[in-house]
């Protein structure tokens, strides 16, 4: 099946828009595990926010807890943070 060129197309645009800081991201906060996630780009607010409730249902499945997200313009170096790590590795440190 060919690519949607319209698609193809918009995919493109909302990289090139990310390259320059003026891309939409849904950043999501899990408190159990503590992460950070971002999925983007996208090219308008409204486009990430339709898309937020995707991505809140894909972790619950998964078994994360307390969950918060919000849509804003940004450009993530990374797109997961797991913020238990830099703790498990002091802990390992202090033994």
């Amino acid at each position: 099946m060919k690519p949607d060129s319209n698609t193809s197309f918009l995919g493109w645009l909302a990289d090139r828009t990310n390259e320059i800081g003026l891309a939409w991201w849904v950043k999501v906060l899990t408190r159990s595990p503590q992460c950070t996630y971002y999925f983007g780009p996208f090219l308008t607010a409204a486009e990430a926010d339709k898309e937020k409730a995707g991505y809140i249902d894909d972790l619950r499945s998964e078994g994360a807890e307390g969950i918060e997200a919000i849509v804003q313009r940004c450009r993530p170096e990374n797109l997961t943070i797991d913020e238990d790590s830099p703790k498990k590795y002091l802990t390992a440190l202090s033994v």
